[in-house]
């Protein structure tokens, strides 16, 4: 929980231009990415880069905990019933059978998370489009019960999940297996410019960290470039009411074929991503760096 607080707030002012960038918000419409990281600072002062960051961090550290807890138990189950053991990292090296254990637990402790947890992600996109002098909601709170009244209760939290859920899958997929295939290769290749002993099994060669996280970077960027449209529809329909055009973004398929006939595929489909490839390796390096950092303060090895 404490990581992945520590790692949304690194990257927080890119997430919160991503989304004005990805549902066209009427004042950055017309700018691009870093002319808008400059631009809200001017108009809304610096803390306006962290709008809706307290929903996220309310949301990331049950999201973290239940995520662990879950991907823990499918593990178990998927160790008892398929007879698959190991560490997760060796699970990766690029067997079919083996790719899709990993994957089935990684997709299902991420789907279990993401139902738990998407109201706070719904309130915190909704925080996070609003404009200084334009507020609809004065916090999370008025945001809740303004969603809950005025958008069909409980339903009104859940726009927005189809395109999550399904976007989970090429993303975990194509992220697994490219990075099972970068360390396999680079272990294979250059085992002693990028391999170092394990610290609990001197016989086993991992990568070194500085290589670790430059593998999960360019694994992150690719699987979020396959699965970018995706997030653009589930921030449209999050979006809702808030936007001019919510009648017609109110099926994933329906915003798929809006945005591509309105925006194109560069500009609508793929609004922001950028800022993907901009925030994926320092959010990558800060979740893993204090989630070794937590271990060892609570005497977890």
């Amino acid at each position: 929980g404490v990581a992945g607080c520590c790692a949304k707030t690194t990257t927080a002012p890119l997430d919160r231009v991503k989304i004005l960038l990805q549902a066209h918000n009427h004042h950055y419409k017309h700018l691009g990415v870093f002319s808008t990281l400059c631009a809200v600072p001017k108009k809304e002062g610096y803390l306006g880069l962290y709008k809706g960051n307290g929903a996220m961090m309310i949301r990331i550290f049950p999201y973290g905990a239940i995520q662990f807890m879950a991907f823990d138990q499918y593990k178990k189950v998927i160790k008892k019933q398929l007879g698959i053991s190991g560490h997760v990292h060796r699970l990766m090296a690029g067997s079919g059978g083996v790719l899709f254990a990993c994957f089935v637990f990684v997709f299902n402790g991420g789907v279990t998370a993401v139902i738990c947890t998407y109201p706070l992600d719904m309130v915190r996109v909704r925080l996070a489009f609003q404009v200084k002098g334009e507020h609809k909601y004065m916090g999370i709170i008025h945001a809740f019960k303004m969603i809950y009244t005025k958008e069909g209760g409980f339903s009104g939290f859940y726009r927005g999940l189809m395109p999550t859920v399904v976007g989970m899958a090429p993303y975990a997929g194509f992220s697994f297996f490219t990075f099972g295939t970068l360390k396999s290769i680079g272990l294979a290749q250059a085992p002693n410019l990028l391999g170092r002993p394990s610290l609990d099994n001197p016989d086993v060669l991992v990568l070194k960290t500085h290589v670790n996280l430059l593998c999960g970077g360019i694994a992150g960027a690719i699987a979020q470039t396959i699965s970018y449209p995706l997030d653009v529809t589930r921030r449209r329909m999050q979006l809702g009411a808030v936007l001019p055009d919510s009648e017609k973004c109110l099926t994933m398929v329906q915003t798929l074929k809006y945005v591509y006939q309105q925006h194109g595929v560069r500009r609508g489909l793929y609004r922001g991503l950028s800022l993907n490839y901009i925030r994926c390796i320092p959010s990558q390096a800060v979740a893993f760096t204090t989630y070794e950092l937590m271990k060892q303060f609570l005497h977890l090895n």
